[in-house]
């Protein structure tokens, strides 16, 4: 593993002034609110998530959705994600109209 020593840039930094959510992303946050099971159990402590996403676009990167979705989690379920230490992200090839996320969320 290569390090460089440098400190990461958070996304309020590397964006000059106040970020908007367009319609597409107020709408995608009301559908997961609905989608995701009522409670799961977060344990306490640092933790590691899982996410699969099932695209039918070769061009959608594999971190496109990570923060968007993981905003979603942390609100509907209560924790704050800066205690996230580890993540595991996987993406699939589906067909269009199959489109899906899977997660999990342990402690590390």
């Amino acid at each position: 593993m290569e390090t460089i020593k440098i400190k990461p840039l958070s996304a309020n930094q590397a964006w000059k002034g106040r970020r908007y959510p367009t319609p597409a992303y107020n709408q995608y946050k009301q559908d997961i609110h609905y989608l995701l099971p009522p409670s799961v159990f977060i344990p306490t402590g640092k933790l590691k998530v899982k996410y699969l996403f099932g695209v039918s676009s070769k061009a959608f990167d594999y971190d496109n959705g990570i923060k968007q979705f993981q905003d979603c989690l942390s609100k509907k379920y209560g924790f704050n994600d800066n205690r996230i230490y580890r993540a595991i992200i996987d993406k699939i090839d589906v067909s269009k109209g199959e489109e899906f996320i899977s997660f999990s969320i342990e402690a590390l």
